[in-house]
């Protein structure tokens, strides 16, 4: 009896991978989330981690995918961002398998305006 217990508690604490991640808007082919507890702010860098769940795979220099997540940089000043790190899933949500990882440092890109990338870059640089 003590071990049920034991085993629905543990349960009733395990939450899913995307507990934190909340939507932030959809693009084409994608709900785009973002995990506000990963911003962490470095003057006027700021970090985040964001994730594109596809409605269907994707396929990317032969890895086929439909969880992209990402960390990103911003510059809240100039108003840009690069990508820092990236994985993806064989699953919605983050779930299944990482198919691909790489932490190579992008270039920095400017945020367009009106865009999720917009919505993402103000998310992250107006928390304090």
């Amino acid at each position: 009896m003590i071990r049920l217990l034991l085993l629905i508690l543990l349960f009733m604490n395990t939450a899913p991978a995307y507990a934190e991640w909340v939507k932030v808007g959809t693009t084409d082919n994608a709900t785009v989330y973002a995990d506000e507890s990963t911003i962490d702010r470095n003057s006027n860098l700021v970090k985040m981690w964001q994730f594109n769940d596809y409605e269907t795979v994707q396929v990317v220099g032969g890895i086929k995918f439909l969880t992209a997540e990402q960390e990103w940089e911003f510059d809240c000043e100039r108003e840009r961002r690069r990508v820092i790190a990236l994985k993806k899933y064989s699953d919605n949500m983050g779930r299944g398998t990482e198919v691909y990882r790489n932490s190579a440092v992008g270039k920095w890109q400017p945020v367009a305006p009106e865009s999720v990338a917009q919505a993402l870059w103000k998310l992250a640089c107006s928390k304090q």
